[in-house]
């Protein structure tokens, strides 16, 4: 069957069939070509921003006083590299394919009041630099204590080390000034091509001299010549970092065949944790969710089919029992409840973001969103995000029709604005504090625009057509009548308070997810690769279900002693886990990190505050609506005169 050029469906086809011949090449991760190589070829090392665990504030390679090529080239950025801190430029350190090369001098550097200021700053907050080779970050092999299983390896190497001169008790700052690069290939026979595999360096501080005049990159030093065979291996003579003192740069490279296959090579970068401990832990957490789920749906089960059964025989009997339990609130179970607009605000932005992490995570799971796409998982997020606009349109009209709303205008607006707003307000806080730091981490006003452009010109009016779509359609209908006046709530026990069984419901959703939530601030907070993005989705299938049950149970036991006021409850009790989390990342500050700076530990409980902000409207979205059709089914379930 043909299909018409102009068919509104042509873009889905094109769209299936890219992703079809995307995933066809399996053999590879999509989005990333291999790039071959020929003896001799130019390989062009890039560099990236310098970052540093202490202050998580990321800066220019050239804030510092390196060596500079000619002209300057930025690389293109994606909007998640932007965010992220990355600023990739060239350099110059230019290598040829299998092509070594001993002692080559990069440039000369006499350092100035400022710049040895800087360079001391750096190596006291303990900055690394980051390098990229063919899309390969650049990492400093560090062997093991037992020498015999495969070394460890960091990223990016230190831009210097504080210590002292033998016999000295004064501490001096001194510079990694010689790198000596390995290039790792592998090699195609059958077609001569070669394909890098790895990028490794060793760095040495070197207090460089030479003969006579100073000639450029033809003068030839006494410290490192490789006519003499005379080569740099350890820093017994390191360079110090002064005011009005000389830094040679110089480099080495070296090229070393590997069995290492192209599709393989990230394994070296990501295999850095104790894969074992992780294993364990993830089973474990597994295990026990999986343990309590088995039990709250066998009680669920028990207990609603014994009551509906009991209720329905006792009228069937026609006794003339009082009766007791949730059926007595039966006519008040679905009066809307105070702030009913703010619940659909609520609801409606964690069904957007519900939405938004179901699809970037099946994306990620595919590979679409490996650590070689560089930004990619930022930029998915928000693009994501902006699309999921119809969705919390839509869930927060329907509800709102339900609480017999009118002004759907209102309600439309606050979903599009409220959770974004206060977001962007902490975000443009954080982000002027970093700003003020000059890191190169502050996000630009161009960056800042294009945001705000994708929030007011796709995502506010996507809300808007959600909104109008889910007010046309009709009203839910309840599946019993609400009495006119409200009945009075029998006093209950202490464990029944609204506080305690709200924060006792936040317990088990964070028990599900604290082992992998440990990865992923490990991941954020001391950079490195987070890649296991399949047991993330099987966390996240975990963390459903159970705040799923764990509102079930808890509204169940809110019903059970004649206390119909559920609606905000369910929402908080498995919300509540948020504060858990906000909790265990305040631990992991204190316990892991080694952050000093006040704008640094401010940034990190901002951008926590962030996240847990999310957390809450995702987990108390997934609660309520558990909840809603639960009560919706308990109560058309059970014969009501």
């Amino acid at each position: 069957m043909a299909i018409a050029t102009k068919s509104p469906w042509m873009p889905m086809v094109l769209l299936c069939l890219s992703l079809i011949a995307s995933l066809s090449h399996a053999f590879y991760l999509p989005g990333v070509a291999p790039a071959d190589f020929q003896k001799r070829d130019p390989l062009s090392v890039k560099v990236n921003k310098l970052t540093s665990i202490k202050t998580q504030l990321p800066y220019s390679y050239y804030s510092l006083p390196y060596c500079k090529p000619e002209v300057i080239v930025d690389s293109a950025e994606n909007l998640g590299e932007v965010l992220r801190g990355d600023r990739i430029e060239n350099s110059p350190y230019v290598f040829e394919m299998r092509e070594p090369k001993m002692c080559q001098i990069v440039c000369k550097v006499t350092l100035g009041e400022k710049e040895a200021k800087e360079l001391k700053e750096k190596i006291e907050d303990e900055y690394r630099v980051n390098m990229i080779l063919d899309n390969l970050p650049l990492v400093v092999p560090i062997k093991r204590l037992d020498q015999e299983t495969a070394p460890i390896y960091q990223h990016g190497f230190h831009v210097g080390v504080k210590g002292q001169y033998s016999g000295s008790k004064d501490e001096k700052y001194f510079i990694h000034n010689h790198l000596s690069f390995l290039v790792k290939y592998h090699k195609d026979e059958q077609k001569d091509l070669m394909r890098i595999v790895g990028f490794e360096v060793k760095p040495f501080s070197v207090k460089h001299e030479y003969e006579g005049q100073w000639n450029g990159n033809n003068t030839r030093l006494t410290t490192c010549d490789p006519h003499a065979k005379r080569l740099i291996t350890s820093s017994d003579s390191p360079q110090e970092v002064d005011v009005n003192k000389e830094i040679v740069f110089t480099y080495d490279v070296d090229f070393q065949e590997s069995d290492i296959k192209w599709a393989s090579r990230w394994d070296t970068y990501l295999l850095m944790t104790d894969d074992q401990i992780h294993w364990f832990s993830i089973v474990n957490s597994l295990m026990i969710v999986l343990f309590l789920s088995g039990m709250v749906a066998m009680i669920m089960l028990r207990t609603l089919y014994r009551d509906i059964s009991k209720y329905n025989d006792l009228e069937t009997q026609e006794e003339a029992q009082e009766e007791t339990g949730w059926k007595l609130v039966h006519g008040d179970v679905f009066r809307p409840p105070a702030h009913s607009d703010w619940l659909c605000v609520y609801a409606g932005t964690g069904v957007q973001f519900f939405g938004m992490l179901l699809v970037t995570m099946m994306f990620a799971v595919l590979g679409f969103l490996s650590p070689s796409n560089r930004g990619g998982l930022m930029t998915a997020m928000l693009l994501l995000w902006v699309f999921m606009g119809v969705l919390a349109g839509y869930a927060s009209a329907r509800l709102y029709k339900l609480f017999k709303g009118s002004d759907w205008k209102n309600i439309t607006l606050r979903t599009a604005f409220t959770f974004p707003g206060v977001v962007f307000v902490i975000f443009f806080v954080l982000n002027a504090l970093i700003w003020g730091e000059k890191s190169s981490g502050a996000v630009p006003f161009t960056t800042m625009f294009a945001l705000v452009l994708l929030w007011f010109g796709i995502s506010v009016p996507l809300v808007f057509v959600g909104s109008y779509l889910g007010f046309k359609k009709p009203a839910l209908e309840d599946p019993v009548k609400t009495n006119k006046i409200p009945r009075q709530i029998p006093e209950q026990a202490w464990y029944m308070n609204p506080l305690f069984s709200i924060l006792i419901g936040g317990i088990l959703p964070f028990g599900a997810v604290f082992i992998e939530l440990f990865f992923i601030l490990t991941s954020i907070w001391l950079h490195q690769f987070y890649y296991i993005f399949g047991f993330l989705f099987l966390v996240f299938i975990i963390l459903f279900v159970t705040c799923a049950e764990i509102s079930i149970v808890l509204c169940y036991f809110q019903l059970c002693s004649e206390d119909y006021l559920w609606w905000w409850r369910s929402y908080l009790t498995s919300g509540s886990s948020a504060l858990y989390l906000f909790l265990y990342a305040t631990f992991y500050f204190f316990t892991k990190l080694e952050i000093t700076k006040l704008v640094s530990g401010i940034l990190y409980f901002g951008y926590m505050l962030i996240a847990s902000y999310a957390f809450f409207v995702l987990t108390g979205t997934i609660g309520f609506f558990a909840c809603f059709l639960f009560t919706r089914l308990i109560y058309s379930s059970v014969k009501i005169d």
